[in-house]
């Protein structure tokens, strides 16, 4: 398994949802197990299936208190009020910019054991979600930032 970077027709493909009956299937859980290591090993903040090929509705997401695993997510609710940050992405190596995205968010979700969760998030968490969610339905960061600079170059 390896992270696929941009162009490549599977990162701007919308990801089909995961049948909830799949979610606890071994297969299923070590494709979770290895996309914490590969997100981890990256030192990535988030990293969604279509990143490794996996034309899925799933992302793993490296929080203060361990990985959070989310299927299906779906951003129920989202501030009016926007705030621009710095991002970059595992799939657009040596790329940051600038991305406008919503201060808090609702998402609901169902976890790795298939059970509906709802996370409320603000700040990096937030964005994290809102970056991961895009991957999903085939938008990358690049086509939302501003002052985007390449740092290899």
């Amino acid at each position: 398994m390896k992270i696929l970077t941009h162009p490549n027709k599977i990162l701007s493909a919308r990801s089909k949802p995961v049948d909830i009956k799949h979610i606890t299937s071994q297969k299923t859980q070590k494709l979770v197990a290895d996309m914490v290591k590969m997100m981890l090993k990256a030192d990535g903040a988030g990293l969604a299936a279509p990143q490794i090929g996996q034309g899925l509705r799933l992302a793993v997401i490296n929080t203060k208190d361990g990985p959070l695993i989310i299927f299906n997510p779906e951003i129920t609710k989202k501030s009016l009020t926007k705030e621009w940050g710095e991002e970059g992405c595992l799939s657009v190596p040596g790329f940051f910019g600038e991305v406008r995205r919503h201060k808090k968010i609702t998402c609901e979700y169902f976890n790795e054991k298939g059970e509906k969760k709802t996370i409320k998030a603000e700040g990096l968490l937030a964005r994290v979600i809102q970056h991961e969610t895009d991957h999903l339905d085939g938008i990358l960061f690049i086509t939302k930032a501003r002052n985007l600079k390449n740092v290899l170059k």
